[in-house]
């Protein structure tokens, strides 16, 4: 049977709590990254909401069927 000494658990407990701490840094960094991500990316689709509510409104009888026969050069 090993007994370990006090000092010996001490500072492994320090190490253990000294690595959660770097991890909990690292999350924390990697966190905040993709939080920017996000934020450039909702801009990004509120950009593209609004073209395509422009173009939407630019093409002329949107919604409304159309004979394709009337696409047809004259020759035809």
């Amino acid at each position: 049977m090993v007994s370990n000494s006090p000092m010996e658990t001490n500072d492994r407990n320090d190490q253990r709590l000294s690595d959660l701490e770097i991890k909990a840094s690292y999350l924390e960094d990697t966190l905040d990254q993709l939080d920017g991500v996000i934020i450039r990316q909702q801009a990004q689709i509120e950009l593209l909401i609004r073209e395509v509510t422009h173009l939407k409104q630019q093409t002329p009888e949107s919604g409304v069927a159309r004979n394709l026969r009337d696409d047809l050069p004259p020759h035809y």
